[in-house]
């Protein structure tokens, strides 16, 4: 029983688990890392620190938990300290039994369910679907835009030259009427 409490002690915690044991030890060496670098002449550094850790849920145990409370003693014994301003620790564990034995909420919040994932997708499903029409719709406008267009395009140019030289032509033949026509008044007029 000796060799059994001394590989599931941890910083004066005695873990009921091995793999409990072991999460507890590598925070123990987060924190003699963290101790080795941080710098307590700038409650700045501290902070971040402290706000980083439980947004990356770092620590865990009661072992990570005592140093997290012991940066945010820190942080309230600085002058001008607002104990709102400062992060609550979060305990992700359910300490009431009857709670233990239906779920654990802290876990169901941080976990996604797979009703959220499929929400998600349906969402994501949907949005690609409106999304495709949209741009299949702006497609057909462009086509249409330049078939209707005046300008030459690839669509429609045989249609506008086509249009441009029937002009061109009435004008000609127009001209060339007037023209006779002179030619005819002259003739007359010359006899």
């Amino acid at each position: 029983m000796g060799s059994e409490k001394n590989t599931l002690s941890v910083g004066g915690y005695l873990f009921y688990t091995e793999r409990d044991a072991q999460v507890a030890w590598e925070e123990e060496r987060k924190i003699e890392y963290l101790e080795a670098h941080i710098d307590y002449s700038s409650p700045e550094s501290i902070r971040y620190v402290y706000e980083h850790t439980i947004q990356e849920r770092l620590f865990k145990t009661p072992v990570g938990l005592r140093y997290l409370q012991k940066l945010r003693d820190f942080l309230l014994a600085q002058p001008g300290a607002d104990p709102e301003n400062i992060m609550d620790i979060p305990l992700y564990i359910v300490f009431d039994r009857e709670l233990r034995e239906h779920g654990n909420p802290a876990r169901e919040r941080v976990a996604p369910s797979k009703k959220k994932d499929r929400d998600k997708e349906k969402t994501r499903f949907t949005l690609s679907v409106v999304l495709n029409v949209l741009l299949v719709g702006a497609i057909i406008a462009m086509f249409f835009i330049s078939y209707v267009s005046e300008q030459p395009n690839i669509i429609n140019y045989e249609r506008a030259l086509t249009s441009r030289y029937a002009s061109w032509e009435q004008d000609l033949t127009e001209r060339e009427q007037v023209i006779r026509e002179k030619e005819l008044e002259l003739k007359i007029n010359q006899d």
